[in-house]
């Protein structure tokens, strides 16, 4: 695959000036994707922005990745993560690529290209386990960590089943499911008076925790006092 003669092929690439063998393009208005190749151009990292593209950061990831190759390999992880990112104000502590499967960057359109493009992005630690399948690692990339937001907050590893007696609400099936934290804390919440009811969870170290509300609150079968939610929440799945 001959990336640059693909890139060459784009009408709005420009050079990236703080990185060399990179480029900036704008496929469309509130979209900036900037590329980085290999050493040896058999392989690529891209990072896409929306609304607000900071150059500086897009240099400093895509320096990161490229100097890890992060994402090239073989048979790729769905996500590679690589810990020790920092740059600026930012909070990030990692960079994370997504495998071709996962990105689709270039699906549709250059087959050929996509195959070869490691879809990077500064992230947090906290947000990935390292055994993601690819279809979920789409569906989190896709739906719920929003890579192309530079501002955006950390989105944990979560996976959550519950049932409540009360609200008549509840998952499906008996696999706990990703979702957010804000979920977990409004379930939590909404727990207590309901009998019967529960609220599964594990976090990225594979720490499972069962809440229920049986005239008192049982931590995994144990009564506990519950201390304030959202402090909770935030301390075991491990975000600042």
């Amino acid at each position: 695959m001959k990336i640059e003669q693909a890139l060459a092929e784009i009408e709005t690439l420009q050079p990236l000036q703080g990185l060399p063998m990179a480029w900036k393009w704008s496929p469309m208005p509130r979209c900036v994707f900037s590329l980085a190749m290999d050493t040896d151009g058999q392989w690529a990292y891209q990072m896409n922005a929306l609304d607000v593209h900071d150059e500086g950061l897009a240099e400093a990831v895509l320096a990161f990745a490229r100097q890890r190759q992060l994402g090239r390999d073989p048979d790729p992880r769905p996500f590679a993560v690589a810990p020790g990112f920092s740059y600026g104000d930012y909070t990030f502590d990692a960079v994370v690529a997504a495998a071709p499967a996962v990105h689709g960057f270039h699906g549709g359109r250059n087959e050929d290209l996509n195959e070869v493009v490691s879809g990077v992005f500064p992230a947090y630690l906290c947000e990935f386990r390292g055994d993601e399948s690819v279809d979920e690692a789409a569906m989190r990339f896709k739906r719920m960590l929003r890579p192309t937001l530079i501002s955006r907050p950390p989105v944990p590893y979560l996976r959550m089943r519950y049932e409540n007696t009360r609200t008549g609400g509840g998952s499906v099936g008996h696999a706990r499911g990703f979702t957010t934290p804000d979920v977990l804390v409004r379930e939590l919440g909404l727990l207590e008076g309901a009998p019967g009811s529960f609220v599964e969870f594990e976090n990225l170290r594979g720490e499972v925790w069962r809440i229920e509300w049986e005239q008192a609150w049982l931590v995994n079968g144990k009564p506990s006092d519950m201390p304030p939610l959202d402090g909770w929440v935030t301390s075991v799945l491990g975000c600042r």
